[in-house]
């Protein structure tokens, strides 16, 4: 995997590189903020790109402009939002898109969790951080999302956060067939017909969410 990381923390930058390098990858670039990110992914055609969401000059939009713009220019090529805290606003247009991750930095302490992340990311997968997830998927008063159990809520956030159902399966110990069933009746009852292909059943649920919540 081919990776441009670009973060105003020199600690935290030349830490995400050795942990990509370590993990087999290469760094096609390391920059301290946004202003070459367009030219060094065009010339390096990487396989992601991991954004701060907040660097200078302003430290309010720019990660999450240039996030826009390499997957408007690159479709193909996946991002990742990294956050000190959750802020969904200036991301929305992305959530729900392929290729596409948003992790709170604290992720990136789970090694091995973080790359196999950003792997997923890089390979057209989508990844929210379960934090997100969670604040994004509590029901609000009359929102479809009321109708779920408790239990449907859970799988609903595992399937946001781009897990399988073998994957939710083993993080819920429950067996493949129940996971199904929950997965079908979360769809039913959010009015979401289910797909063949998972990754569409995600995108659903994501833009599904994205149409019933503030997202500020």
């Amino acid at each position: 995997m081919r990776v441009v990381i670009v973060e105003d923390q020199v600690l935290l930058r030349e830490g995400l590189g050795r942990l990509f390098v370590d993990g087999g990858h290469e760094v096609v670039g390391s920059l301290g903020d946004g202003a070459a990110v367009a030219e060094v992914v065009d010339r390096e055609q990487p396989d992601l790109v991991v954004l701060d969401i907040r660097m200078p000059p302003t430290y309010t939009v720019e990660g999450a402009r240039q996030a826009h713009d390499v997957k408007q220019c690159h479709p193909e090529i996946g991002v990742l939002v990294l956050s000190q805290h959750i802020e969904t606003r200036h991301v929305v247009d992305l959530v729900g898109q392929p290729g596409f991750g948003y992790l709170l930095k604290d992720r990136v302490l789970e090694v091995e969790e973080f790359l196999d992340t950003a792997g997923r990311i890089a390979a057209g997968g989508s990844a929210l951080d379960p934090k997100v997830v969670a604040k994004l998927v509590a029901p609000a008063a009359g929102s479809p999302l009321a109708r779920l159990s408790e239990r449907e809520r859970r799988v609903l956030e595992l399937m946001a956060e781009g897990l399988t159902n073998a994957g939710i399966a083993q993080r819920l110990v429950l067996s493949d067939r129940t996971v199904e069933a929950h997965v079908r009746h979360v769809l039913l009852k959010l009015d979401i017909p289910d797909g063949d292909q998972g990754h569409r059943r995600v995108l659903a649920v994501l833009a599904h969410l994205r149409e019933v919540h503030d997202w500020n």
